[in-house]
């Protein structure tokens, strides 16, 4: 992703989105459309903590999923009926153009029929099958390490990373999501959570917490 972003793009209104985003996906049919692609992905956010617990736990805006940005093509390619919109800054441009693309990292699928928005694809850095965190690179794993599954078959982020993202803005859905999983992390994905917490975002409240 560059630093300066291309001419155009239509700023995106508020209550606007929040309509267009009404039909949203649920994870099982992005799966089930996504069955056999070769790129590793999962779902990511507030939907990645829900498939973690085995159950909704709060209604959801939006569904976001996560792939390495060079193999984005393959999962572009497995939605021909509709259109990918790179966003970012508040803007948004139609059709995922190579030069929108490179100054971004989000992508909204649209229904050009309808308008309406499907799912979100987080296109994130990456070495090879090394996952690159995007705000602070010293942060790398493999991407067989921080996949999950549910049962199903349905894969995940780690708990562990959905929390660290959300570590950054604590707004009130991702404090109550972090309320909401600690119960269920044992103590070694504490640990992880503390050391990559104390790494990216030293002195954060969730510290303490994580240590009782």
């Amino acid at each position: 992703m560059t630093e300066s972003l291309p001419p155009g793009g239509a700023v995106l209104d508020v209550d606007e989105v929040e309509a267009r985003w009404a039909d949203a996906w649920r994870p099982e049919k992005v799966a089930e459309r996504l069955d056999g692609v070769g790129a590793p992905w999962c779902i990511a956010a507030g939907w990645a903590l829900d498939l973690f617990r085995g159950e909704q736990s709060r209604p959801h805006g939006d569904l976001e999923i996560a792939v390495p940005a060079a193999r984005f093509p393959e999962i572009r390619h497995r939605f021909p009926e509709y259109v990918f919109d790179p966003v970012g800054s508040g803007r948004v441009w139609s059709g995922a153009g190579a030069e929108a693309l490179a100054a971004t990292h989000q992508t909204w699928l649209r229904d050009p029929a309808s308008g309406q928005f499907l799912f979100d694809v987080f296109r994130e850095p990456h070495e090879g099958e090394t996952w690159l965190f995007r705000r602070d690179e010293r942060l790398r794993l493999p991407y067989d390490a921080i996949i999950e599954r549910t049962a199903d078959g349905v894969p995940y982020l780690m708990p562990e990373l959905v929390l660290l993202f959300k570590a950054k803005a604590t707004r009130p859905k991702d404090q109550a999501d972090f309320a909401g999983v600690l119960p269920l992390l044992g103590r070694a994905r504490r640990d992880v959570l503390s050391g990559w917490l104390t790494l990216v975002h030293p002195g954060h409240p969730w510290l303490e917490e994580l240590a009782g």
